[in-house]
């Protein structure tokens, strides 16, 4: 049986630009290449999950714009469930205008548009597939009511809920208690716990109840995974670094189908870390998403 994911977040269009490298303010600098693609945290993750041979629906909203056809055209073809995606009349489909430069760093601005008028309505329709998943995610892309609605209806379903707090945000306590998983980069570690430095004793101050675990995923030093009856730090794997973005991303669909699929904690882990490490061997954001096969091959050969 596949894993069931449902994914309640964002779509932007990724417009990117790649530069050898990045402009100072007010300077203009050439660039050699641009491309324009699906992108979006929550699309991301959905996409990961579903070349990696889950069964996903997406939640979230679009516009009525060229980018919104691109959109669902998208999903489809990916064989992800748009049933419940929106289409909102007053506001534009999301969109993220990227820098790469030569050394694969990013700069990225996001116009969130229709992803911010998701309502609870959006998530009561979807009730009944939610309550049949195996997992639940959610990221900071959208509107943060929305982010606690879902993940409480989650709960009551006995849903396991990963929270992505991405891009950083501060959220309240009662929010972050929702969460089974939270999956933070170190940037949004320190912005969710207000602490610097010591990432353990950040993590460890976002457990606030029983069943919680904090997976911080640090590049390419691996992910480390806290929770009240231990902890580790999962190696990535080597690869050849091409473009970072979506990276984050890639981690948390690959994380989430493998709890769907019921593999252990530390399993979970290696396996998010492959499914990442992958995706930075390739140009852009859900296109350089891996496929099952390429995930277990590298699994199997390091």
């Amino acid at each position: 049986m596949p894993a069931k994911i449902v994914v309640v977040g964002s779509f932007n269009m990724d417009l990117t630009a790649y530069m050898e490298r990045m402009p100072r303010p007010g300077e203009t600098v050439g660039g050699h290449t641009f491309k324009t693609g699906p992108g979006g945290k929550g699309s991301n993750q959905a996409v990961a999950a579903a070349r990696l041979g889950a069964d996903v629906t997406f939640i979230g909203r679009v516009g009525q714009d060229v980018f919104a056809q691109a959109a669902l055209d998208f999903w489809h073809q990916e064989g992800i469930n748009t049933d419940f995606v929106g289409r909102d009349p007053d506001h534009a489909t999301g969109v993220a205008p990227i820098w790469v430069d030569d050394k694969g760093e990013n700069s990225i601005v996001v116009v969130l548009g229709a992803n911010l008028r998701i309502t609870p309505a959006d998530i009561d329709r979807a009730a009944a597939v939610i309550a049949a998943a195996d997992v639940v995610i959610v990221q900071l892309e959208i509107n943060y009511d929305i982010v606690e609605y879902a993940m409480k209806v989650a709960r009551e379903k006995g849903v396991k809920t990963i929270l992505n707090p991405a891009p950083a945000g501060k959220l309240p306590p009662e929010v972050v208690a929702l969460a089974d998983y939270l999956t933070p980069n170190e940037t949004e570690l320190e912005v969710l716990s207000g602490k610097t430095g010591d990432y353990e004793a950040a993590a460890r101050s976002l457990l606030t109840r029983e069943g919680q675990t904090v997976v911080v995923t640090l590049g390419s030093q691996g992910a480390m995974w806290l929770n009240a009856g231990g902890k580790a730090t999962v190696p990535t794997f080597k690869v050849n670094v091409v473009d970072t973005t979506g990276a984050g991303d890639a981690f948390n669909g690959g994380f989430a189908v493998a709890l769907g699929e019921g593999k252990s904690l530390e399993d979970a882990v290696r396996f998010g870390n492959a499914t990442a490490g992958l995706s930075v061997t390739k140009r852009g954001t859900a296109p350089s998403m891996p496929t099952r096969a390429e995930v277990d091959a590298l699994l199997s050969s390091q």
